[in-house]
């Protein structure tokens, strides 16, 4: 058993999960496109959840999302988890798992659902489309949606909200809480901050980036970063401390690990960094604790 750990010191019984080894198989459910056949991915169980799919009414259509939740009365704090380019797959619904276990309901939106389903896709210029197709409007918009739908709900306590998320998904943490007054705080993992140049993918100058909207953050937001990240350079990483500072954004932060890559939290991809993801995730959980979304024991 691998229990992993919670911002008031980790129980056994908190979280039941096992590692499973790939070897040459390809693990069903996760992204084609990364999985390693060296990783170990956690499981998680559904037992004493709720888990499914539920269907959001958003601007223009209904989207699907994931969502995990404690199989308990009373209201609950929630995380609005965004994922990779590669979609709601499994290592994004079992991170769900993973915090619904701790208290959480969790809930990850398709927010590429009007352009396709990256996550079967092993063809990168196919998975770029879909992304690249998917506007920041339609990705606010999703947001917006799955904030109205979680306030509406009976097992939902509508004042405590966090949002996380990784890769892309941790760009749009950045921009969501610079956006909207919907969360108490954010945890960016490894989300890109600045644009990238003219032509390269998602580099269409009508996309906002993290760099153009942290001096108006409406939340804290910690990111968590890898040191060496062939995607975001340690310039970008110090222009956004520097905008921080000036703009005097009160508890917002950035952990860089130094040994650690693109994907680190990942445990599906062959750049998985145990003690990084173990060390972010508790930090990931002292945060939402610090800012009045702590998990709640059933």
């Amino acid at each position: 058993m691998q229990i992993l750990t919670r911002p008031e010191g980790t129980e056994p019984g908190d979280l039941n999960v096992s590692r499973r080894l790939l070897g040459g198989l390809f693990f069903a459910g996760y992204a084609a496109a990364a999985v390693s056949a060296q990783a170990s991915p956690i499981t998680t169980d559904e037992r004493d959840l709720k888990t499914g799919v539920v269907m959001i009414p958003s601007f223009d259509r209904a989207i699907p999302a994931y969502i995990a939740r404690p199989d308990a009365r009373g209201k609950f704090p929630t995380v609005l988890v965004v994922s990779e380019v590669f979609g709601v797959h499994e290592y994004i619904r079992d991170t769900c798992r993973r915090l619904a276990k701790l208290g959480y309901v969790a809930i990850a939106p398709d927010f590429f659902v009007r352009h396709g389903d990256p996550a079967p896709l092993t063809d990168f210029g196919q998975i770029r489309k879909i992304v690249g197709d998917t506007t920041d409007a339609e990705t606010q918009g999703d947001v917006n949606a799955t904030v109205a739908w979680l306030n509406a709900q009976k097992f939902v306590d509508p004042e405590r909200k966090a949002i996380t998320g990784f890769c892309w998904g941790g760009a749009v943490v950045w921009l969501a809480c610079a956006r909207a007054r919907d969360f108490r705080c954010g945890v960016a993992w490894y989300g890109r901050l600045d644009r990238p140049a003219p032509g390269q993918f998602l580099g269409e100058p009508e996309r906002e980036w993290p760099l153009d909207k942290a001096g108006v953050l409406k939340c804290p937001v910690l990111g968590l970063y890898a040191g060496k990240d062939q995607g975001i350079p340690a310039k970008d990483i110090e222009a956004m401390r520097e905008i921080l500072v000036r703009t005097r954004k009160v508890g917002s932060d950035i952990i860089v690990y130094p040994n650690a890559q693109h994907g680190f939290h990942a445990d599906y991809r062959a750049t998985y960094d145990e003690a990084a993801a173990r060390d972010g995730w508790a930090r990931m959980l002292a945060y939402f604790a610090q800012y009045g979304v702590a998990g709640k024991r059933f």
